[in-house]
């Protein structure tokens, strides 16, 4: 299998990176901006192109080199990749980032450094960076991603190439659960249309009967909106949910961690800690750390409700609009219960939900409370009374 066959949906991007990875050398630009959706795979684009132009088979062999191998984990020591779950990515990251960028490559014919989420940088972090961008050291390329090219500066968008990814088909992630991951077909179509293209969030919902279910009751539980009482008791629903769901993935993490810890050391399941070994063992399992990281996750659930909460009215528009057969519905399994809501609300009171939605969204983002956001959201999406008719006397 080539480094090309785990990017799902993106043909017309492959065949363009494959091309230019197999041209000449002197030809290729130094600065990239690869720009996708959430879920589209950006970030796998960029290390499989890092790989075909790292890699003496550039990628194309059956069986992946060691080189290709290593640049996918993420150890290959010229290939640097600048992830973060913060909020912004810090001026000192990056500085770290373009001392390395001067070095000259120790086995391989480029200084490769990819920067996830570079729309996270702030504008005087980004001004550090441009001067590389425009003028990239001999023997470096640089791989920014980010969600469009207008999440980006414009000095950092004129300065690049740039690359834009679509959203994946349903059919193109399905297939890819069922024959990549192994999900059984009716179960990887549903979570790849739930998923509404995104590559690993419709890998959850296959793997995590868990998170599907949570799913399902939040959508029955938005379309059974009547009242103020209703949008409580969601919304503490939906915040234990996230909790939950966050401290449970941190955990199994923190579990494989430590499990990994303990191989390379040659340490058995049960076996004590030697004392030379007990700091860094402490390393990987800062509880503050560890609490840290059940907030982002947390915020990550409830960011991924808020997807699957404007699934349901953008279902409502698609019924409205006569569109069914030419979009499809997301909430399939809930078609009856949207018919009903897309009588009672108005083209305008959809596109108004949505905006809520929206609302929500950068509240947030901006560290609202989230039993309040989601409090005031529910009770926003109340749907007027259903018209009675009135008795003849």
């Amino acid at each position: 299998m080539s480094v090309w066959d785990s990017i799902i949906g993106q043909q017309a991007v492959v065949s363009q990176l494959q091309a230019i990875a197999l041209g000449d050398p002197k030809s290729i630009a130094q600065s990239w901006l690869i720009c996708g959706p959430p879920g589209s795979g950006r970030s796998h684009v960029a290390r499989a192109f890092a790989a075909a132009l790292e890699s003496p088979d550039h990628g194309m062999s059956d069986e992946p080199t060691r080189v290709t191998e290593q640049i996918l984990a993420g150890t290959h020591p010229d290939v640097s990749i600048l992830a973060t779950n913060k909020v912004t990515i810090g001026i000192d990251e990056v500085r770290e980032l373009i001392g390395v960028s001067e070095q000259m490559p120790s086995t391989a014919p480029w200084r490769i450094i990819i920067i996830e989420d570079v729309d996270r940088m702030l504008e005087r972090t980004t001004n550090v960076l441009l001067k590389e961008i425009e003028e990239p050291a001999e023997h470096t390329i640089w791989l920014l991603c980010a969600p469009s090219a207008q999440d980006v500066l414009p000095t950092i968008r004129s300065r690049t190439r740039i690359v834009n990814l679509a959203v994946p088909p349903v059919k193109s992630v399905a297939a890819w659960l069922e024959h990549s991951v192994g999900v059984e077909p009716k179960v990887a179509v549903r979570a790849a249309r739930l998923a509404e293209g995104h590559i690993g969030i419709a890998k959850l919902y296959a793997k995590d009967e868990r998170v599907m279910s949570d799913r399902d009751e939040l959508i029955v539980g938005v379309l059974g909106l009547q009242r103020a009482s209703n949008a409580v008791l969601l919304a503490g629903d939906l915040i234990d949910s996230a909790k939950e769901q966050a401290e449970a993935d941190v955990a199994r993490q923190a579990a494989a961690a430590e499990a990994e810890f303990r191989r390379i050391n040659g340490l058995g399941e049960k076996d004590r800690i030697p004392p030379k070994l007990r700091g860094a063992y402490n390393a990987i399992a800062k509880k503050d750390e560890i609490k840290r990281q059940a907030t982002r996750r947390s915020r990550d659930v409830l960011d991924r409700a808020l997807n699957s909460i404007a699934s349901v009215y953008r279902d409502v528009a698609v019924l409205q609009n006569n569109a069914e057969s030419s979009v499809g519905l997301i909430n399939l399994e809930n078609r009856t219960a949207i018919t009903e809501l897309s009588v009672r609300l108005n083209r305008q009171d959809a596109v108004n939900r949505l905006e809520e939605i929206a609302t929500a969204r950068r509240r947030l983002l901006g560290n609202g409370n989230p039993t309040l956001v989601f409090e005031a959201l529910f009770c926003a999406l109340i749907p007027p009374a259903a018209p009675t008719s009135r008795r003849r006397r």
